[in-house]
């Protein structure tokens, strides 16, 4: 994985960021490697290997213990589980939780699984074409979702507790965000489509309950 360089040892790995801040002694950036090490799920002799021989969900936890180096109070996750098998998968979200409760931490949790997105978070940000279009509480998201793209994204998950669920299919392509359509930019592919939708780009508005939606179908 690129975030860790092959030419160094997870121990200089971890202890980069600690030098760089002004931790100079050894002994001490060594303890503190260990401790970050052990917390994560590895071993204090971990910190002498090299990133290949380690296994893809060992590195994942390499990477979460480099983040939690200096102690912040924000982590920025993109696809941090994306690569991994579902069962691997599972042990490191729940090692991300258990890292939040114990550290006060707070994640920015970038990623397309919307069934890892209902297990990890609070809020959820829908996005399409680099732009928000709908923003509320997980529950409301996944139990009352208002966009038309947020209800096509949902349709897709599969639940075993319905039978006869119905698919909400999106014609055409993802048109490019560098030329997007005029008006509102998921026009081309709503369901819901307006005709006020092909020349208007919708604002981003508070429906209530910190609820947030870019539809025309929704406000004035």
């Amino acid at each position: 994985q690129s975030f860790l360089d092959p030419r160094m040892t997870v121990g200089q790995s971890i202890g980069e960021a600690l030098l760089i801040h002004g931790m100079k002694d050894d002994k001490e950036r060594e303890q503190r490697v260990t401790e970050i090490l052990e917390r994560v799920g590895l071993e204090a002799q971990h910190a002498l290997r090299y990133p290949h021989e380690f296994s893809s969900g060992q590195r994942q936890r390499i990477g979460i213990g480099r983040a939690l180096t200096l102690n912040p109070k924000l982590i920025i996750a993109d696809e941090p589980v994306s690569a991994l098998d579902v069962s691997i998968q599972a042990q490191i979200l729940n090692l991300m939780l258990d890292l939040r409760e114990e550290f006060g931490l707070a994640y920015l949790f970038i990623a397309h699984d919307l069934s890892v997105i209902r297990h990890v978070s609070h809020r959820v940000a829908i996005m399409y074409l680099g732009k928000i279009v709908e923003l509320a509480t997980k529950d409301e998201i996944f139990q009352i979702p208002l966009h038309p793209y947020t209800e096509a994204l949902l349709s897709a998950i599969p639940d075993m507790r319905q039978k006869k669920k119905t698919r909400i299919l999106l014609p055409g392509s993802v048109p490019s965000p560098l030329n997007p359509p005029p008006g509102c930019h998921f026009h081309t592919r709503c369901h819901r489509v307006l005709p006020v939708c092909h020349q208007e780009e919708p604002s981003l508005k508070d429906i209530g309950g910190e609820h947030l939606v870019a539809c025309h179908l929704y406000g004035a």
